[in-house]
């Protein structure tokens, strides 16, 4: 059995990652927002035990509104898809480090305005059967 990740998922306005496994990160900690939307990312700190080092990891990040169904926007005239991003990770161990030490890992998502209706919505990564959620509400302020 391998060992659970460590994983949080932050809102913030924008973000950036480094190799290093930080994360640069602008607007962190919202939970309301207007519509549209501004622009907004979602940071993933990510500790990896060093037994999954040199492992493929897959995960999905989506959007789901309050029922839990993928939200979908217009990309094309006609055409709407769910706001979803498919990933793989995989870390190295550094030279040097205990083989039951974490290793950093970041990744981060970000997103243009978006028209979405009032009420709640939660961004969900499913990450090698592990869950984390993030929610935020949309109002009319």
């Amino acid at each position: 059995m391998t060992s659970p990740l460590d994983i949080k998922l932050i809102l913030c306005d924008a973000a950036q990652a480094d190799l290093n496994g930080k994360v640069h990160i602008l607007g962190a900690g919202w939970s309301v927002t207007a519509t549209p939307t501004t622009p907004q990312a979602v940071a993933i700190l990510i500790k990896v035990p060093g037994d999954r080092a040199d492992q493929q990891i897959s995960g999905t990040l989506r959007l789901l509104d309050a029922d839990g169904q993928a939200v979908k926007v217009e990309t094309f005239p006609g055409k709407k898809e769910p706001i979803e991003n498919e990933f793989e990770l995989e870390v190295g161990r550094p030279p040097g480090l205990e083989h039951d030490r974490m290793i950093d890992a970041a990744m981060v998502l970000n997103i243009g305005p978006m028209p979405l209706p009032l009420g709640r919505y939660q961004w969900r990564l499913d990450m090698n059967g592990q869950t984390e959620i993030v929610s935020f509400t949309v109002t009319n302020c």
